[in-house]
């Protein structure tokens, strides 16, 4: 069961435009509740606690128990509408999810044991290619995050989809059959010193020739 928290808000007796200007004149955040196929409830956030939820980890994955008229409606943030200066949030959408639900979102990829990782301690450079992966997982059990395991991942080797170990319930969705998550790189410092050591090896064996060149020239 994913991680609940519960949000206080105040329920708005009026939806649109100028009524979301007249809530945020009065020191609150607009937002709106929607879907599983009931009316949407028009709901004003007290910002303080809004920005303390959204600048916590996975704010558009975690579920939240939200009081309305006497009623909890479960639900998951799915948009924030924010000031493009201060980021300050304008406006949040919350939908409606129950133990049925299964939702789109997008869950970070977190990598471990990379100091064990016998390429990246070879000197090789791990590359990234997806930070993040859109998933459909149950809604009572979105992962905080995909976890991979870096321990046996050598120069050369990458990390596919078909290799990720996902939870129950969980697909990414993905256009691709196989898509790469990661690699570990041969290190471009070692390419650099090797054409440093190639340099004297080539002027050595040019000195020769430019002194017989000179020889014949001084001959003649």
């Amino acid at each position: 069961m994913s991680e609940v928290t519960t949000l206080n808000v105040e329920a708005r007796d009026r939806a649109g435009k100028g009524a979301a200007r007249d809530t945020r004149r009065l020191g609150k955040v607009p937002g709106v509740i929607y879907g599983n196929k009931l009316p949407p409830i028009s709901i004003a956030l007290d910002p303080r606690v809004l920005w303390t939820e959204m600048n916590k980890p996975g704010f558009l994955t975690r579920l939240f128990d939200i009081s309305v008229n006497g009623k909890v409606e479960r639900v998951l943030c799915r948009d924030v509408q924010r000031h493009p200066v201060n980021e300050q949030a304008l406006h949040v959408d919350f939908l409606r999810v129950s133990a049925e639900s299964k939702v789109h979102v997008h869950v970070p990829v977190h990598f471990i044991n990379q100091e064990q990782s016998v390429g990246i301690k070879r000197g090789g450079v791990l590359n990234v290619v997806h930070h993040e992966l859109e998933v459909i997982a149950p809604a009572n059990a979105i992962p905080e995050a995909l976890v991979i395991d870096l321990a046996s991942l050598d120069i050369g080797g990458s990390v596919h989809l078909s290799s990720m170990a996902l939870p129950a319930g969980v697909t990414v969705v993905s256009h691709e059959k196989n898509m790469t998550i990661a690699t570990v790189s041969a290190p471009t410092v070692a390419a650099a010193d090797v054409e440093e050591e190639a340099a004297p090896e080539a002027e050595a064996a040019e000195a020769p020739a430019a002194d017989k060149a000179a020889g014949d020239k001084s001959a003649s």
